[in-house]
């Protein structure tokens, strides 16, 4: 007799609300709800990215399957920005455009765990990849970090502590998603040389790498080309979330794998949203620099409004409120930030270390919504001194 449906177990343990418990209350709570609890941008893509600007006259095939690895154009322009931009030696056999960088990530863990081993995920982390892990039957180890370290050597201290014998892979992002924080050069090649040490895969969450404020982006993948799988997004650098592209650039080998999982899950990235990233890589260096602009004036503001420090990249803040909980915890301080007009997401689910942080997007919203935004957020948060 087959089991009565019902879900596998791994996917029962798996949170239904990643990003805020309360935000299902936002539809019916008074007054204007500015949300802050997801990562996005609220600017549209360049003119020529925009999904308006493709016609099929100019993109025979654009709603048709295509190539699984990616576009021949896209891949061959993506190729030269990974050499000249990150200055990875990428070979067009080790790079892939992905369902956006989520499905990279999650294609990537499925090719480099098998079921029971473990990948250590430096926290705090991307609210998904916890998740992400698990669904692909391997173990997340949270290694505390972000907020904890403080040296070269304090990182690799951190992470060694949590290498046992079943640990393959190391995950982590910079500039970091929730903690705004760009991982210095001395402190990568410690970690590139810590993973040849261990003999571990090194899984760069890069997807942030265009919104650096303070200090310099590295990819790993240029201290340890052997072992890294890095990834991208352009939901992220040009304001295209819902168009699902990604890419990742590998040793061929693993490329390869990772490409099989892909065509085994998503297939392809959508066709006609690689024809829009590829206008944006060619033509949206101007957005992108006014984006950016925005994005750190908005986030520098959300800093010294919350007394925190400003963000060194990425789009968030994460922010320490344990003394501010109360009788009625996480979720009553969630609530009360939903009452003045805010949503915003809980640190547990950027680790378990963290149940007492929130997560913050200040570039979910225009400029002027997230000073608001903030404002409210500080007010909630003074109510509960």
């Amino acid at each position: 007799m087959p089991r009565p449906p019902k879900p596998s177990e791994t996917v029962a343990g798996l949170p239904a609300a990643v990003f805020s418990p309360v935000a299902h209350r936002a539809k019916a709570a008074p007054g204007r709800v500015l949300a802050l609890h997801v990562g996005d941008t609220w600017m549209e893509p360049c003119e020529s990215a925009r999904m308006e600007a493709l016609r099929v006259a100019a993109h025979p095939g654009m709603h048709r399957y295509c190539e699984t690895e990616g576009l021949p154009a896209l891949r061959a322009a993506l190729v030269e920005k990974l050499r000249a931009r990150n200055g990875l030696a990428a070979e067009r056999e080790g790079v892939l455009v992905t369902a956006g960088a989520t499905s990279g990530i999650g294609c990537a863990v499925a090719a480099l765990a098998d079921p029971g081993e473990e990948v250590l995920v430096l926290a705090p982390f991307w609210p998904l990849v916890r998740g992400i892990v698990r669904a692909q039957h391997a173990v997340p180890v949270e290694v505390p970090f972000f907020d904890r370290v403080g040296s070269a050597a304090d990182a690799v201290a951190a992470i060694e502590e949590r290498i046992g014998p079943r640990t393959v892979a190391l995950y982590y992002s910079s500039p970091s998603n929730p903690s705004g924080r760009v991982l210095p050069r001395a402190w990568l090649e410690a970690i590139a040389e810590l993973a040849r040490r261990a003999d571990l895969w090194l899984l760069a969450d890069e997807v942030y790498e265009d919104y650096v404020y303070r200090g310099e982006h590295v990819s790993i993948g240029t201290l340890a080309p052997e072992r890294t799988v890095s990834v991208f997004s352009f939901s992220k650098a040009y304001g295209m979330a819902g168009n699902r592209v990604g890419y990742l650039a590998a040793p061929p080998a693993l490329a390869a794998g990772i490409h099989k999982a892909q065509v085994h899950s998503s297939y392809h990235a959508p066709t006609a949203a690689q024809l829009a990233a590829l206008a944006a890589l060619e033509g949206g260096a101007a957005w992108l620099e006014a984006a950016r602009a925005s994005y750190r004036a908005a986030g520098d503001d959300a800093a010294a409004v919350l007394g925190v420090p400003p963000p060194e990249g990425s789009m968030f803040l994460f922010v320490d409120v344990r003394n501010r909980l109360g009788a009625r915890g996480m979720e009553g301080l969630l609530e009360d930030a939903l009452a003045e007009g805010v949503l915003v997401a809980p640190g547990a689910s950027s680790g378990a270390a963290y149940a007492g942080w929130i997560r913050l997007c200040y570039s979910s919203v225009p400029p002027a919504d997230a000073a608001l935004a903030v404002r409210r957020l500080a007010r909630a948060l003074a109510s509960r001194r």
